[in-house]
């Protein structure tokens, strides 16, 4: 086999699927090690639950306006500004690849662009017109406040509205990328939840986002059709 065909074949190469139990904190804490190409779905609770980027300031929340709520807020380990995650909320969805894969990219901007185009190709064939951002980090008085006020590169907007956010978790050996695809969006919720920047407008807050309404096994199934290679479907953990 020459190396063009080996490489076009690891490119081919099957992404196991693995549906967890764990609870939100728990999904975000667990390791990443090396193990081929893996698809992880989180258990989404019923009730949300308010994700903190792993570099978010403290002083960013309303920590009065949380309690009073009685939101539970945990911290991911990759990085950007809240996400408040429920199963009415977000579509969530890890992929895990390891160095050495034709996906993997060293630049950790160009890293998030595959997935985006596969992501933007399934929402497409449910009839969804966005476009992939492939530009430079786009920010907003409220983006280190709001995962969903800013754009990075790979990430997703329908009419300019973001409905699509991946974030990047990687070591030596293995790059973890999450990825929301937008159910519902609030703007007012978030403005509730953290403190508001200086000079910022609420509305601005509002209008930064928008949900896909496909139910959630249509929209990963679809999703996942567009990945390289095909899905082994795996275990619950």
């Amino acid at each position: 086999m020459s190396e063009d065909d080996a490489r076009s074949a690891t490119r081919s190469a099957p992404f196991s699927l693995e549906r967890s139990a764990r609870s939100v904190e728990d999904f975000h804490h667990r390791p990443i090690e090396p193990g081929g190409r893996r698809l992880w779905i989180p258990h989404l609770p019923d009730l949300p639950t308010l994700v903190l980027g792993s570099a978010q300031r403290e002083s960013t929340l309303d920590h009065a306006a949380i309690h009073e709520r009685g939101i539970p807020t945990v911290r991911r380990r990759s990085g950007g500004g809240a996400v408040l995650v429920s199963a009415r909320d977000i579509i969530w969805f890890d992929v895990l690849i390891d160095r050495g894969d034709p996906l993997w990219d060293d630049d950790v901007g160009r890293a998030f662009l595959w997935l985006g185009e596969a992501i933007g190709a399934g929402l497409s064939r449910l009839g969804h017109r966005t476009e992939l951002h492939t530009g430079s980090l786009v920010t907003t008085p409220w983006s280190d406040r709001v995962c969903f006020a800013g754009l990075g590169p790979g990430e997703l907007t329908v009419d300019g509205k973001k409905c699509v956010g991946i974030s990047q978790r990687r070591s030596r050996d293995v790059t973890r990328l999450q990825a929301a695809v937008l159910r519902q969006w609030s703007g007012e919720t978030h403005a509730a939840l953290v403190a508001s920047p200086t000079n910022a407008v609420i509305d601005d807050l509002h209008e930064c986002a928008v949900g896909i309404p496909d139910t959630p096994e249509t929209v990963l199934d679809t999703i996942f059709d567009e990945l390289p290679g095909h899905i082994v479907r795996s275990h619950s953990r």
